[in-house]
């Protein structure tokens, strides 16, 4: 239940008035480029360690993040001690649902291919899109 309430001991922070959830598109989140990989999941995890629900739509060649063996090759910089898929699989933990845009699987060549169990299903624009119309939620891009 989102009480509007930041968290306990955070410094008595308060959110006036609490979004419904929070939807985060990964679009130019690249594999190719781990240093931009780790803000979006921590950024999901934090709201949803917040108790707003949290979606993330992957698209683009983020697609690639949810392929096994990708994410935990990656990490946002080479002294980091986690790697993206540890950072996803965090996000998650704290309750994010992750969705995988159909069309870019097949833009990407990734159509039938086997997912991490942490993705939920499939979700792409028209799903975001819904998201971002509903004056109650936030959208972030990356």
């Amino acid at each position: 239940m989102n009480t509007g309430r930041l968290a306990e001991g955070a410094n008595n922070a308060y959110l006036d008035h609490a979004a419904a959830g929070v939807a985060l598109l990964l679009w130019a989140a690249d594999p190719a480029q781990p240093e931009r990989l780790a803000a979006p999941f921590f950024h999901a995890a934090a709201a949803a360690a917040l108790e707003l629900p949290v979606e993330i739509y992957f698209t683009a060649r983020s697609v690639h993040l949810l392929v096994p063996g990708v994410a935990a090759t990656l990490r946002a910089a080479p002294q980091a001690t986690h790697t993206v898929l540890d950072h996803l699989r965090q996000a998650h933990a704290h309750g994010a649902q992750l969705f995988v845009c159909t069309e870019a699987l097949h833009a990407q060549g990734l159509a039938g291919a086997p997912l991490i169990p942490e993705c939920r299903g499939h979700g792409g624009a028209v799903q975001f899109m819904a998201r971002a119309g509903d004056l109650r939620w936030r959208t972030l891009v990356y």
